[in-house]
């Protein structure tokens, strides 16, 4: 079975493309926000309901783990189902569970719906690039990806600042429940405006689940995310080394068993004809590298900022506006005019900014050591322009070859991928900011992550040259 097949004439475009288009991007950036707020609320939370470290650590990572563990299986029900329908299905638990968040009585209660609200969130994020593919004719495709990166970057930098900003209101003296709470009137909007503008669209009629190929796939990334996620916050025992080997043979296992199911013409849960695309597999590749060095160096940013510069969460979280204007400057050049026109190179010329605009940071550190956190602002803008030049084309040259009646499967892969790099990134980058800064101090460890995220950068931009220099939509 080959990725491009051939298809009927494209369809007049969807009319309502573009609200369908603010919808998906607001239950993203709600997504993203969740991720990055509970760090802010954390001292909060642990005030009022109490919970040791560990507890209060779990709070964030149950989130962290459902999600990055439901999302290939997320992708595979709205090629099976409908996309429209599992979008709802997905955004309607969202809210569901934030709200019981916002609730929660003790500390369990919170982690257990932290996890729910983790696999809601892999089954509605997935349905987006689906959605998106469907309702835009091609040569809008890298305008509507383009959209994603003022979105990430907004939701990035915006978290630890409404974080903060609701806490210190207060509002009704429900303190930090309100970051929670605060998703239940914005996700019920949507959810009514998405009833109205969502188009449906779903893969082949015949197509079944695939319970084993589930079952399977959620292992071997739980044995392999988790370790990631807890690893370096309990100092790398023994058992994460282990959980991480033995995730090998049991996505070994995996692959076989969707092979083999393919080839019996029975429905995968991943279809194997997704890694025969250039575009796809290389894809793959980047965006672990890539998304592991930026996802790493947000960590690191906000540490250094808040333990090295003694800043409280809202002022970091200030500091970092200048790379969220950067993204969406990008982003939006990229988007709507270069990455169609010259593909690949675009990519690789933002990786290649965003590594300089790193390495500004490091100089700004020897010129003009940060007092107000302003210095850095030159700096991250043009590192934010760098990565809002990445974003566009990334995504419309890695899924403009995957028909429609797979993309809900390779966005569900493709956001596992991202997941599993920002874990990758975090363990990894984190583990060399804290074991540097206990012997030679936190601006020497701060210089050191820098450089390593430059070079992820740069190898992200080496690695490229694996993707096609232009988006080739099916025919």
């Amino acid at each position: 079975m080959s990725l491009a097949t051939e298809t009927p004439p494209a369809a007049p475009a969807y009319p309502l493309r573009w609200f369908a288009l603010v919808v998906v991007l607001v239950a993203e950036i709600m997504d993203l926000l969740d991720a990055t707020v509970v760090g802010i609320a954390a001292p909060s939370i642990q005030h009022e309901l109490g919970g040791d470290a560990t507890t209060i650590q779990w709070i964030a990572a149950g989130y962290t783990l459902a999600y990055a563990v439901g999302l290939v299986t997320g992708g595979r029900l709205g090629d099976l189902y409908g996309r429209r329908r599992v979008f709802l299905v997905g955004l309607t638990g969202f809210v569901a569970f934030s709200a019981l968040c916002g609730l929660a009585p003790t500390p369990g209660v919170l982690i257990a719906c932290r996890v729910l609200q983790g696999l809601a969130g892999a089954i509605l994020i997935p349905q987006g690039f689906g959605i998106i593919k469907s309702a835009f004719p091609p040569r809008e495709l890298g305008a509507a990806f383009g959209a994603f990166g003022p979105a990430m970057g907004l939701a990035a930098v915006g978290g630890p600042i409404l974080a903060g900003a609701l806490i210190a209101w207060d509002l009704g003296g429900a303190g930090w429940r309100t970051v929670f709470l605060v998703n239940v009137p914005i996700g019920l909007a949507c959810l009514a405006v998405a009833l109205k503008v969502l188009p449906e669209s779903r893969g082949e009629r015949t197509a079944r689940p695939d319970p084993v190929g589930t079952a399977l796939v959620t292992l071997g990334l739980l044995l392999l995310v988790f370790p990631l996620v807890q690893g370096r916050e309990l100092g790398w025992p023994g058992w994460s080394y282990a959980l991480l080997a033995t995730s090998v043979p049991v996505l070994g296992v995996f692959a076989w068993h969707q092979v083999r199911r393919a080839r019996a013409g029975r429905s995968p849960l991943v279809e194997p004809a997704l890694f025969r695309s250039r575009a796809f597999s290389g894809g793959m590749i980047v965006g672990l590298v890539f998304f592991g060095g930026m996802t790493g160096l947000f960590l690191v940013l906000g540490l250094y900022l808040q333990l090295g510069l003694a800043f409280s969460p809202l002022r970091a979280g200030l500091v970092l506006a200048p790379w969220a204007l950067g993204v969406a400057i990008g982003a939006t050049l990229s988007g709507a005019w270069l990455g169609r026109r010259f593909g690949r190179p675009v990519l690789q010329a933002g990786a290649v900014v965003m590594a300089a605009g790193i390495a500004g940071v490091v100089v700004t550190l020897h010129v003009a050591p940060p007092t107000t956190g302003w210095e850095f602002a030159p700096a991250l803008l043009v590192s934010g322009i760098g990565m809002g030049l990445f974003i566009a084309p990334f995504f419309d040259i890695v899924l403009a070859g995957v028909t429609l009646p797979m993309v809900g499967s390779a966005s569900g892969v493709l956001n596992a991928d991202q997941q599993l790099g920002s874990a990758i990134g975090v363990a990894v980058l984190g583990t060399v900011f804290f074991s540097t800064a206990a012997g030679r101090g936190m601006d020497t460890a701060f210089e050191t992550v820098l450089w390593v995220t430059a070079a992820m950068v740069l190898a992200g931009a080496a690695l490229a040259v694996l993707l096609p220099r232009r988006a080739r939509p099916e025919s």
